[in-house]
């Protein structure tokens, strides 16, 4: 496997988490008293999907400046 595919499959992996946290947010912040910490759950997959999705951004401009035909994956 290479590295732009694993990215890209962490990337669709870490939408999944990123979503779940999301929900679990809501549903925590509907109680009388939530945890403080509930609603920070969803920022670490936040961080690493903002991380992985600027590499898939770079990537076809990177392949370009390098004179690597344009192909889709």
């Amino acid at each position: 496997m290479s590295w732009s595919r694993g990215i890209r499959q962490t990337h669709r992996w870490l939408s999944v988490a990123f979503t779940v946290a999301v929900i679990a947010n809501i549903v925590v912040m509907g109680q009388e008293s939530p945890p403080v910490w509930v609603a920070y759950l969803a920022l670490p997959p936040l961080l690493l999907l903002l991380l992985t999705g600027l590499y898939l951004f770079v990537l076809p401009y990177r392949g370009r400046a390098r004179g690597e035909a344009r192909h889709s994956d």
